[in-house]
């Protein structure tokens, strides 16, 4: 019997969004059911799952910045468990760590970093753990104070990687799930070219990571030092071909594929999304830009790595598109869903 994939959405709420949808990719056919509402909530971005599949969380944009969580019905349905602040302001990305007792955000708004403790029961527990950035950028713009992006735990554990657009900075912090706690780690952060601004990041299994910059249109390599959790610059390459970019461009998600063979970088603007091949090295060669939907803001990649479905944020579409296996390229399917203001697409793993 053919896989079959369940897709959660996180939305910015509107005429035709109320919360978090959910849908199912036939994983043969790449057949996308129309998304269903399991959840009405505040304008709930982007999400995470706990590792045993059975909580859902939700960076809330609204509210000043909080967390939403959820728990997961044997039907999909969501239920509402309990809602906490963020403590800083512009809640915009949320990851739960490998033991599912912590769930970390990054706050946009004012920079900062928290980390909320889970309860027995999937809800959250008030910040354990708060940090605010400092520095700035030198497109004051944009970059007149810390932003951070995103936030992700290394495959130990032990390391907690947070973008920050706002200081050109992937900060690195040593990390304690017992505990919650975040200590700023030396070094304190790997460097992206000035006036980039980091986005998201992708750790390889092979021991490299990947930041995408939104402002610099181009995705910085890393070198990773495992034991120490530092980040040296190997490259920055760009997303775009020479000419192409202009104001009003940005990159948005980005993801490994499973192989690790492969990295996608969406840009929102010419709304394509760039196909870079990864070698024994780590750099990164450009294979194929895709067009998307408009402002591609979020794409996800089915665990079998042979899917890639992106939302339009500006258009509520939803498209399948096939992952070429030999080449790692993408081909359009004509498959296609409506959703509003789609800004998430969260796979879940094949035991959910």
């Amino acid at each position: 019997m053919a896989q079959q994939h369940t897709i959660y959405f996180g939305t910015y709420n509107g005429p035709r969004s109320k919360g978090i949808y959910r849908s199912t990719l036939h994983g043969e056919t790449g057949h996308l059911s129309a998304p269903e509402l399991v959840a009405e909530a505040s304008n709930p971005s982007f999400l995470a799952l706990s590792p045993n599949g059975r909580y859902l969380y939700a960076a809330i944009e609204a509210d000043g910045g909080a967390v939403g969580a959820w728990a997961i019905g044997a039907d999909g349905e969501l239920t509402a468990l309990n809602q906490q602040s963020s403590v800083g302001t512009g809640a915009c990305h949320v990851w739960v760590d490998a033991t599912g007792r912590n769930v970390l955000v990054a706050n946009y708004g004012d920079g900062s970093i928290a980390c909320l403790p889970v309860r027995e029961d999937g809800s959250l527990g008030a910040c354990a753990t708060f940090v605010q950035h400092t520095g700035s950028g030198p497109d004051l713009s944009r970059q007149d104070k810390p932003h951070a992006h995103a936030i992700y735990t290394d495959p130990t554990n032990a390391f907690v990687y947070a973008c920050d657009l706002g200081t050109d900075e992937v900060k690195i912090y040593r990390f304690d799930a017992a505990r919650g706690t975040l200590v700023p780690n030396e070094p304190a952060a790997g460097k992206v070219p000035p006036g980039a601004g980091p986005r998201h990041f992708a750790l390889h299994p092979d021991g490299f990571a990947y930041a995408n910059n939104e402002m610099g249109l181009s995705v910085t390599v890393f070198k990773r030092d495992s034991a120490t959790g530092a980040l040296t610059e190997i490259e920055t390459v760009p997303t775009l071909p020479d000419g192409l970019v202009t104001a009003n461009m940005s990159t948005a998600e980005m993801f490994l594929h499973p192989s690790g063979q492969w990295l996608y970088v969406s840009n929102r603007g010419p709304d394509t999304i760039t196909v870079f091949r990864v070698a024994t090295d780590g750099t990164l060669t450009t294979v194929d830009h895709v067009a998307t939907p408009a402002e591609p803001r979020g794409f996800g990649i089915s665990p079998d790595g042979r899917w890639l479905v992106v939302g339009g944020q500006n258009d509520d579409n939803i498209a399948v598109l096939k992952i070429d296996p030999h080449t790692g390229g993408l081909q359009t399917t004509g498959q296609t869903e409506q959703v509003g203001a789609p800004v998430c697409v969260l796979f879940a793993p094949p035991a959910c």
